[in-house]
């Protein structure tokens, strides 16, 4: 068996990778091609990292696909963007079913278009019982707009007497968001080199272990996942406590 078929260890502590998959953009703009052709090689990258974290048995990982944000960029790359999407649920989603891999969309689904929602939908629904890996994508996804959210539905409980000030402690805080079915990221990795977390996950990454590459996510493979668990090995986590 090769290197590249051997299967990858998942340090201690690490059960949630979350990713930011930026340059797409940069790196068409490379090779001189338009932007879009940076996110159908994306889409590649994003199939090698689920085959790869899936194989680990990875507990969970969170791909921030589409941001709030996002809805303001020229239409035309929005709707190539929407339709890479599509074409990943439909091809991929007997991949997903037989690698045992639950299915979940974290963000405004309201916003998607019609396919992709109802393609969305019926995956989650079908791969709700699943054991394996939850690959969970934000999508329509923005960290204010989820503390929004969870801010709303907490008063409305409040004020339906169904909780105090009392109850409202981080625990209970972290049930209403959208990402309540997931433990908090352990290691976010962001590609491209950007030094920001882009509004993703901002409650949840309290103490999550950062690493940044300058590769650019169509070039992100094996190695470079490789590099950011051996990064995970070597860092101490002490949440604020002293350490030894």
């Amino acid at each position: 068996m090769s290197k590249d078929d051997a299967k990858l260890s998942i340090p201690d502590g690490l059960r949630h990778i979350a990713v930011i998959m930026d340059g797409n953009g940069r790196w068409a703009k490379q090779k001189g091609k338009e932007r879009v052709f940076g996110h159908r090689q994306g889409a590649e990258s994003v199939k090698q990292i689920v085959k790869l974290c899936s194989q680990m048995g990875l507990e969970a990982l969170s791909l921030f696909a589409f941001s709030t944000e996002n809805w303001d960029r020229p239409a035309d790359e929005v709707k190539a963007l929407m339709n890479y999407f599509e074409d990943f649920l439909k091809k991929e989603r007997k991949t997903i079913i037989e690698r045992d891999i639950r299915f979940l969309i974290t963000g405004q689904m309201y916003r998607l278009p019609e396919k992709v929602r109802k393609l969305s939908a019926s995956l989650m629904e079908e791969t709700s019982k699943n054991k394996g890996m939850v690959l969970n994508l934000a999508v329509s996804y923005g960290g204010r707009q989820d503390i929004i959210d969870a801010v709303k539905k907490i008063v409305q409980e409040a004020q339906d007497g169904k909780m105090t000030l009392d109850d409202i402690v981080p625990e209970t805080f972290s049930r209403y968001l959208w990402t309540k079915d997931l433990p908090d990221p352990d290691l976010l990795i962001r590609t491209s080199g950007e030094m920001r977390i882009s509004n993703f996950m901002i409650w949840q990454m309290a103490y999550t272990e950062i690493y940044v590459t300058e590769t650019l996510w169509p070039d992100f493979d094996r190695s470079e996942l490789e590099k950011a668990l051996h990064s995970f090995s070597n860092r101490k986590r002490r949440y604020g406590r002293v350490g030894d």
